[in-house]
């Protein structure tokens, strides 16, 4: 299927429905859409449903038969896609409010066909994105990797913002340190770019930092904890060559 014939449904008005139909009308592509709840894919050759993953199964049954149907989903199969020839396509990236630059992002790509496949694979490079699979059954630990990976990463942070301001220190000046440790993590890996406290095997001033943590914030003690023990683990694996 050629992209540059095709008419393409995005349903889903939320941030990633929005943005995607934005990003294929900006290279030129036929889009329609955002389209909301019920949408029948009238007109389209290919329906990109950005829903939650809830509402995949529903939406796929709205949509009149005979064209490519997919969903922007990490964790879900192709399975609430039958009786669909189906795809997935989930974007390795974080939508905000803000909007987001797909160019050189990953996204997992499958589909129930060659050509379902084929053609979920041509959307993504067109935006691009750097296609890769993932297995059906490695669905949910990939998609628990993405959300430690950026949810839980902004919570992370969250948490030392939090800190941060009860000393009056404000977030500007926090973005360089946060910048340049995933910097190093990209450039050097984990263990090489680990740094602190515990990599030193200061267990004093780990100790002073718990004991300021449970008088002005307890509530983060467990986090704390976890990511104490966490990182002596990182600490204790041998740095690698560079």
């Amino acid at each position: 299927m050629r992209l540059d014939r095709a008419r393409i449904g995005i349903v889903g008005a939320g941030r990633l429905g929005t943005a995607v139909a934005s990003a294929l009308r900006a290279i030129g592509l036929e889009v329609s859409g955002p389209l909301g709840r019920g949408a029948s894919g009238d007109g389209c050759d290919i329906v990109y449903l950005c829903v939650p993953d809830a509402e995949i199964g529903p939406a796929a049954r709205m949509i009149q038969p005979g064209r490519l149907v997919g969903h922007a989903s990490g964790a879900t199969s192709l399975s609430p896609l039958a009786p669909h020839e189906g795809f997935s396509a989930h974007p390795l990236v974080s939508v905000s409010r803000a909007g987001v630059d797909f160019a050189g992002a990953g996204c997992a790509v499958a589909g129930t066909t060659e050509r379902a496949r084929v053609a979920a694979t041509q959307i993504v490079t067109a935006l691009g994105m750097r296609p890769f699979a993932i297995s059906e059954d490695d669905r949910s630990l990939y998609h628990a990797a993405a959300s430690l990976a950026s949810n839980y990463f902004i919570t992370l942070e969250s948490a030392a913002e939090h800190l941060f301001a009860e000393c009056g220190v404000s977030r500007e000046y926090i973005v360089p340190l946060v910048q340049s440790a995933l910097d190093h993590w990209a450039e050097i890996g984990a263990r090489n770019a680990l740094t602190g406290p515990v990599v030193r095997g200061d267990d004093q001033t780990i100790a002073r930092q718990r004991e300021a943590l449970a008088a002005r914030a307890p509530e983060l003690i467990p986090l704390w904890d976890v990511m104490t023990n966490a990182t002596r683990k990182l600490a204790r694996e041998p740095a690698s060559a560079t």
